[in-house]
């Protein structure tokens, strides 16, 4: 089988379950070294490893708080430190605080911002330095269609990831010149712990709404990951990639 990120080393924050274990496998699985970050599940990071370990790959876990502008500079030269370069950046670590805005605590505003929103600046400063320095890079974001299209009770989260659109078009621009891509994948309905808490209602009224009719898998978001961080992705940036079975285009 051949391996076309052989060579790469990955960083993927919020790796240690859901959609970020299943990007961090699948980009080792196609021969990147994966920084396997994560926030508190040490145990849960060292399955992920060891899942990776498994089939070949090689990945270490990292602990920091990506929303916390210092650990992410860490996070990213502890990677450096481990595999020599960073050629990919992936922010997919995120939260959820869902309430109707009547509802929403101060505390619950501020903590999705920061976890979903200014932990992509946090680390993008951080990784840009080194990918300018290679004239090489590879950034993908993960954003929402709640992001594209909103959603009630998810005020919060739906300025986050739609500020993660915004911003990856923004940075797309900026380091295009440098020979770095920037995209965004904008997964739909994706059972996970994140959505775990997901009223059925709505859960329900995903599923009608998506041409497909199904939920979507957490593989599906990383082989679309997986495409962007290739060299077949090459010419593509600033693009916000809907992995949603059409339930944006038929919102």
């Amino acid at each position: 089988m051949s391996k076309p990120l052989e060579g790469r080393v990955a960083v993927v924050t919020g790796a240690s379950r859901g959609i970020g274990r299943a990007i961090a496998e699948e980009l080792a699985r196609r021969g990147a070294k994966v920084v396997v970050n994560y926030h508190r599940s040490a145990e849960a990071a060292a399955q992920v490893v060891a899942a990776i370990e498994a089939e070949g790959g090689q990945a270490t876990p990292i602990q920091a708080d990506v929303s916390d502008f210092a650990q992410a500079q860490v996070l990213v030269k502890a990677a450096i430190d481990a595999y020599g370069r960073l050629d990919i950046l992936v922010n997919n670590a995120g939260v959820t605080r869902d309430r109707l805005i009547l509802m929403m605590k101060e505390e619950d505003w501020d903590t999705v911002i920061r976890v979903d929103l200014k932990s992509l600046f946090n680390t993008c400063k951080a990784a840009a330095r080194t990918m300018v320095r290679q004239r090489y890079g590879r950034i993908i974001n993960i954003s929402s269609v709640v992001g594209i299209a909103g959603q009630g009770g998810q005020t919060n989260y739906a300025a986050a990831k739609a500020g993660v659109i915004g911003f990856t078009k923004s940075l797309a621009k900026e380091l295009g010149p440098r020979g770095i891509t920037v995209n965004a994948v904008a997964p739909g309905l994706i059972p996970t712990d994140l959505t775990a808490d997901l009223p059925e209602e709505l859960r329900q009224k995903a599923l009608e709404q998506t041409p497909l009719r199904r939920a979507g898998r957490a593989e599906e978001i990383a082989y679309a990951v997986a495409f962007l961080a290739s060299e077949e992705a090459a010419f593509i940036t600033g693009v916000v990639l809907p992995v949603d079975g059409g339930l944006v285009m038929s919102g």
